[in-house]
């Protein structure tokens, strides 16, 4: 059995986006270790130096950037996970997750992956509450991926609803219990 427990942090791009930099800090101060990979959109909110600073990691961006090794880096990043943690999630990628798409080095490491995967959504609330999205975050739970649903306050539109990604603190407790700490 690992002594150390491993996490793959998936960031999507949503204003949310800075609150995973403090889920990495915390992350590593419970002793875990963390990889980040990032869609290509997150990296219009927070670069990717950032992340690697906090985690003491390379940063995963892309399914065709020259790997270090001779790993196929996304299967490899399956296989090192204990769990797969996509905070903030979009609708967006919770999307095409449940629809199999597999189209970014995020979504190749949650289908390659054995390990369990939490998904923390962050968005509008209309786009959450749409039915398509509700409907493929069912899918995704009857499949055993599990959620920390969002909490309602001010939107990026500005207005207040349910959407709000839930606090670094939730996130990291439901985390905990996922990796038996």
């Amino acid at each position: 059995m690992k002594k150390n427990k491993e996490v793959v942090l998936g960031v999507t791009a949503s204003i949310a986006l800075y609150k995973a930099c403090d889920i990495v800090r915390r992350l590593k101060q419970e002793g875990l270790g963390v990889t980040v990979v990032m869609t290509r959109e997150s990296e219009e909110f927070v670069r990717p130096i950032v992340f690697q600073s906090l985690s003491g990691n390379k940063v995963y961006r892309g399914l065709f950037e020259l790997p270090e090794s001779w790993d196929i880096e996304h299967v490899a990043l399956a296989d090192k996970a204990d769990a797969v943690l996509i905070a903030p999630a979009t609708a967006n990628v919770i999307g095409k997750i449940a629809s199999g798409i597999s189209d970014d080095i995020l979504t190749c490491v949650v289908a390659a992956t054995a390990a369990p995967v939490l998904i923390c959504p962050a968005m509008n609330e209309r786009m959450y509450l749409n039915r398509i999205t509700q409907g493929n975050m069912a899918k995704l739970k009857s499949a055993g991926y599990r959620f920390v649903e969002p909490r309602k306050g001010r939107l990026a539109c500005g207005k207040t609803g349910l959407g709000c990604l839930a606090s670094v603190d939730t996130i990291i407790q439901e985390l905990k219990k996922i990796l038996s700490l």
